[in-house]
């Protein structure tokens, strides 16, 4: 005889339904931001479901489930006009009264204000290196969080520090409940990465990026071979680009600090193309590298020529394109909109 009261009867029907609603559709699929026809979702889920499950031949052990991730383009806005990092040092040299400019800093901060944006060189970076020479640490991570706040040009409704692909943030997430370690490989120095990456919940040693040097507030010009730390000392910005983690010079900062091979690799640019082909060739597991493609022009400041490059670069490496068009149903999320012309 049942003995159940309304209310317990009412519970049990709807444990019913639920579990009946489960059963037809299945779980909450994975990547909701992702067009489900998308090629490169597909690709994912089904690489993460064969790696993850253990008596497939293809299972990786999670120690082993390293994916690596460009920023800039790939994870983060890039043209908009132009990097975070570079938009930061217009802002340091163009905007910030405390700190005195070179002339030719100013030249180069007022030239990209104007269209004119500086190539991926050593001057670029020496010059972005000097103009935050002298700060402690903590004085650039809170001048990086203020500028983060600011709202992000060429778009309504978002501010800099948010500019995030949410579809891409939605992969990390994915990834790291799947027992997958993240990590940014960055061309941006990583000091300035850690405080974006925040927002991914990534712990700062799986921030890697370029590097300028550090030396403590009572070293001057001395070796850091001929100086002691002392406790008086503070670490300081020392001025000086050291390498830009780009190309070739990826693959050798991974193998450094991270000591091992990724099995996922996430660019969008040629300067990427060296930290993919490292993780897809000569690797002991089942490897995937993906490349976005630019190829946006409603949503975001794409480019259909680049994106066109990029998808026949990828057809000949043996990347997946990601199309930021066709694949994902959002960009930025639906309260960002892009201003119109």
């Amino acid at each position: 005889m049942n003995t159940d009261t309304p209310k317990q009867l009412k519970n049990h029907i709807l444990v019913i339904l639920l579990l009946g609603t489960v059963f037809l559709t299945g779980c909450v699929s994975p990547l909701s931001q992702w067009n489900d026809s998308a090629p490169a979702k597909k690709a994912l889920v089904e690489y993460v479901r064969i790696v993850t499950k253990k008596s497939s031949p293809n299972y990786i052990p999670a120690e082993n489930r390293i994916a690596v991730f460009d920023l800039d383009g790939t994870l983060f806005l890039e043209t908009a006009p132009t990097y975070f990092d570079w938009s930061l040092f217009e802002h340091r040299v163009l905007d910030d009264p405390s700190y005195k400019a070179t002339d030719e800093q100013i030249a180069a901060a007022q030239a990209s204000r104007n269209g004119k944006f500086p190539k991926l060189d050593n001057a670029r970076e020496r010059m972005v290196s000097e103009a935050y020479k002298g700060m402690t640490l903590n004085e650039f991570d809170a001048f990086i969080r203020k500028f983060m706040e600011e709202p992000q040009p060429g778009f309504i409704g978002m501010k800099r520090g948010d500019a995030f692909y949410k579809p891409m943030v939605e992969v990390v997430n994915f990834l790291v409940k799947n027992s997958f370690i993240v990590y940014v490989i960055s061309g941006t120095d990583r000091l300035t990465v850690r405080p974006l990456a925040d927002k991914l919940h990534l712990p700062p040693r799986q921030v890697i990026g370029s590097d300028s040097t550090i030396v403590a507030s009572g070293q001057s010009e001395k070796d850091g071979l001929d100086y002691t730390f002392d406790k008086e000392d503070t670490l300081l910005l020392g001025g000086k680009n050291l390498v830009k983690n780009l190309q070739m010079n990826k693959v050798t900062i991974i193998a450094r600090e991270i000591g091992v091979q990724p099995v996922l690799a996430f660019g969008n640019s040629l300067t990427d193309a060296s930290m993919l082909n490292y993780a897809i060739h000569g690797n002991k597991y089942k490897a995937l590298g993906f490349m976005l493609l630019c190829d946006d022009l409603e949503r975001e400041y794409g480019n259909a020529t680049k994106a066109e490059k990029m998808r026949k670069d990828c057809a000949q490496n043996g990347w997946i394109p990601v199309s930021m068009r066709d694949d994902w149903k959002t960009i930025y999320g639906e309260n960002v909109m892009k201003k119109q012309d």
